[in-house]
C-alpha cells in the first residue's frame, strides 16, 4: 500500500546521505569487457568503465542482452486490466481485498490521496479501461453488502504476465539484479523485495571481491540467488494459476481457500513466504 513514489524517495535519500548519486537519463547502447574492466557506452555517445557493471535495468535489460545471458521462460495466455480510480461504497481504505468471484479475481487495494488500484484477470483487456468497464468489474466481481461505485478512473492500463529467469547471473565482469534477472506475476508481491534482496547479496559479495577476496564470490552470488527467484517464480506461478482458474472449478478453489483462512500454521507459512523473510 506504500507507492512506488515514496518508496524509491526513502531509497535514494539514504543513498544520498552514505554519499552516493544517481544520473539521469541515462540510456546503455553498448557493452564490451576488455581486459580488468568493461566499457559503457551510452546513447549521449558518453562512455564510462568500470572494474564491474551491474544490469538492474529491468525486464527487457540492455546488459542482460549485450552479456549473451540467455532469459528462460514463457508468458500467462490471460491479460490483466489495471486502474487507478475513484470511488465510494463497500470497499475499505485500510486493507488489500482479492475478490475470488466465480466471475474472475478482482484486487481492490487502497493507494494514498483516496485512491484505490484495480486489478482484474480478463480474456481480452481493454487498452484504456473507462467507468463503465471498472465499474462492471465491481459489480460483478466485487463487494456484494454495499456496491462499489466508481467516479474517476485516473488512469488505467492493460498488461500481459511473463514468468523468467535469467540462465546466469554472471557473464564475466556483468552482473544482473532484480527485474532484469528474474521476472514474474505480481501475485504475492514478491517482485520489490526480491530485487532488493539481489542488491544486498550482490553488494556483499562485491565490496569482499574489490577488496581482494576471490572473484569467485560473484559466482556464488548467482548460485544463492538464482534459486530463490525460481522459489518466488513457482510460488508466484500458483498464485497466478489460483486466480485465473477456470469458471468450472472456481465455487471448489473458493471453499479451499475459505478453509485454509482459518487455519493458523498455513496462514503464517504464508506471510512468511510471502513476506520474503523464508530466504534469509
Amino acid at each position: 500500500m506504500i507507492s512506488q513514489e515514496v518508496t524509491e524517495a526513502a531509497l535514494l535519500e539514504r543513498l544520498t546521505e552514505l554519499g552516493g548519486q544517481v544520473h539521469r537519463p541515462y540510456t546503455v547502447i553498448g557493452l564490451e569487457q576488455e581486459g580488468a574492466g568493461v566499457s559503457v557506452t551510452f546513447a549521449s555517445g558518453e562512455t564510462v568503465r568500470a572494474s564491474y557493471v551491474v544490469g538492474a535495468d529491468g525486464m527487457h535489460s540492455t546488459v542482460r542482452e549485450q552479456a549473451g545471458i540467455g532469459f528462460t521462460g514463457g508468458a500467462y495466455a490471460e491479460s490483466f486490466s489495471l486502474a487507478d480510480v475513484r470511488l465510494s461504497g463497500g470497499v475499505p481504505d485500510d486493507e488489500v481485498i482479492l475478490y475470488f468471484s466465480p466471475a474472475g479475481l478482482v484486487v481492490v487495494a487502497p493507494l494514498p490521496g483516496g485512491v484505490h488500484r484495480i486489478v482484474a484477470t480478463v480474456a481480452e483487456a481493454p487498452k484504456e479501461p473507462g467507468i463503465e468497464f471498472v465499474q462492471r468489474l465491481l459489480d460483478t466481481r466485487g463487494p456484494e453488502a454495499r456496491r462499489a461505485v466508481v467516479h474517476e478512473v485516473l488512469w488505467g492500463s492493460r498488461f500481459r504476465v511473463e514468468h523468467r529467469v535469467a540462465d546466469a547471473y554472471r557473464a564475466g565482469r556483468i552482473l544482473l539484479a532484480g527485474d532484469a534477472a528474474h521476472v514474474h506475476s505480481p501475485a504475492g508481491g514478491q517482485g520489490m523485495n526480491a530485487g532488493i534482496s539481489d542488491g544486498v547479496a550482490l553488494a556483499q559479495s562485491l565490496d569482499a571481491v574489490l577488496g581482494g577476496d576471490s572473484p569467485d564470490l560473484l559466482d556464488a552470488y548467482g548460485a544463492v540467488r538464482r534459486p530463490v527467484a525460481q522459489q518466488v517464480i513457482s510460488l508466484a506461478d500458483r498464485l497466478t494459476r489460483l486466480a485465473t482458474a477456470d469458471r468450472r472449478v472456481r465455487p471448489f478453489r473458493n471453499a479451499v481457500l475459505r478453509l485454509l483462512a482459518t487455519i493458523p500454521v498455513f496462514r503464517r507459512r504464508l506471510a512468511w513466504r510471502l513476506s520474503g523473510l523464508v530466504y534469509r
